[in-house]
């Protein structure tokens, strides 16, 4: 039912861009690349453990109907990485990074899992595990994708993993709680929020709800939870803006945006909110310029290829009244997807230096 929905939203909103003025496309003014590094500090890669890579997707998810969409917005078939190995994925995003004419590079995130009570990876409650050996080794092949480590902060060897991404070159530790099982608030994980600041490794949280995998605990995604790291200092980034859920009756949305006063060492980042499921959101963001100035540029690429029954998941289809005919043309003819993805949040209103600080703040030159 939501995919037909979806369609008839689509057929709606583009009759709607039909009936706008036809502007002259000349005025609008071509892309060029920015003086100071724009970075999408918020990529995923796909890995099924095929050439050594150690990746592990479960039975679930494997039947799920979401793994043949995923794969497919990667430009990839089980087949390819069987062939030839996971490491094809960050060829393919390099690849298509290099004839952007306005990113310059991609943070591409390692998953860690769920752990056990021994504090080792537990498989079986697993849905996907991306190990940071494989993300670090591929992308040091690469001059514009950037490693992105996850680890577990139940691990046992938690703190020395902390120690080996650092060394290994990763910019940032991605966590995904509602997946991982991860409490933020947890007074456990207090060594390991301590060795994030001592080696100036920023967390990227997911927030709000999860809707990616077969199965999640969206009470891990309260934005409230993230308090603990924020009082010792931490620099936490809140992805996707909490955009999406509620936590007792009040959205998770405005449960981060409350918190963004109290702590200077709070970041969001702007990926995934183009998203057909999320546009009801997009506009609420916008409306609360007094937190742009901790807004980060993210993809939350391949999510935005992903397409099912002829509907994509993003396009600036979805935006004619914001947008204008001529320029909806214009961003709709684009075909590298950092570039498209850019110009449409541009095109909506996120400001330039939404789009260059991530490399500032992740130190990447």
């Amino acid at each position: 039912m939501i995919y037909i929905q979806a369609l008839l939203l689509t057929l709606v909103l583009s009759l709607a861009a039909c009936a706008e003025p036809k502007f002259d496309e000349a005025r609008i003014i071509q892309p060029t690349r920015s003086q100071s590094p724009v970075i999408d500090m918020h990529a995923h890669i796909a890995g099924i453990g095929a050439g050594g890579s150690n990746c592990y997707v479960s039975p679930d998810l494997r039947n799920n109907w979401r793994y043949d969409i995923y794969l497919k917005a990667f430009g990839l078939t089980q087949k390819d990485l069987e062939e030839h190995g996971d490491q094809l994925a960050f060829e393919k995003a390099s690849q298509r990074l290099a004839v952007s004419q306005q990113v310059d590079g991609a943070v591409i995130l390692a998953l860690d899992g769920v752990v056990n009570q021994a504090g080792e990876l537990d498989l079986e409650r697993t849905e996907v595990y991306i190990p940071n050996d494989f993300v670090s080794r591929e992308t040091a092949k690469y001059d514009n994708l950037f490693f992105g480590a996850s680890i577990n902060p139940y691990r046992k060897d938690a703190l020395q993993r902390l120690e080996q991404v650092k060394a290994d070159g990763a910019v940032l530790i991605k966590w995904l709680p509602a997946i991982q099982q991860i409490d933020p608030s947890d007074l456990r994980l207090t060594p390991f929020y301590s060795k994030l600041i001592e080696l100036e490794l920023p967390l990227l949280v997911h927030t709000g709800a999860e809707r990616s995998f077969s199965r999640a605990n969206d009470d891990l995604g309260d934005p409230m939870l993230l308090r603990l790291p924020l009082e010792l200092g931490v620099t936490v980034i809140a992805a996707h803006v909490a955009t999406t859920g509620k936590t007792d009756s009040e959205s998770n949305f405005e449960r981060l945006v409350g918190l963004f006063p109290e702590y200077p060492n709070l970041y969001a980042d702007i990926s995934s909110l183009t998203q057909l499921n999320k546009l009801w959101y997009l506009p609420k963001v916008l409306d609360h310029p007094e937190i742009h100035d901790r807004l980060l540029y993210g993809t939350d690429f391949p999510l935005g290829e992903t397409s099912l029954f002829g509907v994509r998941l993003v396009s600036p289809w979805y935006f004619p009244f914001r947008l204008g005919w001529a320029r909806l043309r214009h961003i709709a003819r684009i075909e590298n997807p950092w570039d498209r993805d850019l110009e449409l949040k541009k095109a909506l209103g996120f400001g330039p230096e939404i789009f260059t600080r991530p490399a500032k703040l992740l130190k990447i030159k």
